[in-house]
């Protein structure tokens, strides 16, 4: 997932990008409102965080610009304004949410998961294909109730996989998804990712088939057929 964080305090803005990219998500920072009106139309963005007391534009403005120009990607707002007024006026505006300074990262990280749920149609905390499931809300990948350990990188590329089972992921959104802490994430280190968690997911009934030139498909492995133990009996 890949997300842009707009905000001018720069301690804040450092531990709010550690937290997201400890999720596995990339974060792009902007620290000033006038380039972010341009930003945020421009890039291919999940999420949007936004200050409201920005240098040169202020949030509320880029968020209006944003949603007069057609930007659809859900916005999280925010504000040290703790007003009832001011909050109706971010939603009214266009935000999907809101945080009030000071906040704890974690609600953040959840805030975000929730709007990410809400833009791809879904209400459910729990992604399963087989026999492996995948818990949103604890980032914990479980097989038969016994956890299987990964990468925050590796569980995030378990998330995209699994959300879209059965249908093709192209490695562009894959890469996307995993240059949190790259800039030059490749093509190649898509392909080393990929053969990772094939390797790892043969024993358990998953498997990932490669559509060459384009990406890749999870799918729960067939079941053995019935007497095929003992065909040679």
């Amino acid at each position: 997932m890949r997300i842009l964080l707009v905000e001018d305090d720069g301690a804040l803005c450092l531990g709010i990008s550690r937290a997201l990219e400890r999720e596995g998500w990339r974060v792009d920072v902007l620290a000033d409102g006038q380039q972010a009106m341009a930003e945020g139309l421009e890039a291919q963005y999940d999420l949007a965080v936004l200050d409201l007391g920005l240098p040169r534009r202020d949030g509320m403005e880029v968020l209006r610009h944003w949603r007069n120009r057609g930007a659809r990607l859900p916005v999280l707002l925010l504000t040290a304004r703790d007003e009832l007024s001011d909050r109706v006026q971010g939603l009214n505006a266009g935000a999907d949410d809101y945080l009030t300074k000071p906040f704890d990262l974690a609600e953040l990280v959840a805030r975000l998961r929730a709007l990410k749920r809400r833009a791809d149609g879904r209400i459910d905390e729990v992604l399963r294909i087989g026999e492996l499931t995948l818990d949103l809300a604890t980032r914990e990948l479980t097989h038969r109730g016994e956890r299987v350990r990964m990468s925050p990188r590796e569980i995030a590329l378990t998330q995209l996989l699994m959300q879209r089972a059965g249908r093709l992921v192209p490695k562009e959104s894959i890469i996307g998804t995993l240059s949190s802490w790259e800039a030059d994430f490749s093509e190649n280190s898509v392909e080393v990712y990929v053969h990772r968690l094939r390797k790892r997911f043969a024993a358990l009934g998953v498997t990932i088939k490669t559509v060459r030139g384009f990406g890749y498909v999870l799918e729960a492995a067939p079941a053995p057929a019935a007497g095929a133990a003992g065909a040679g009996d």
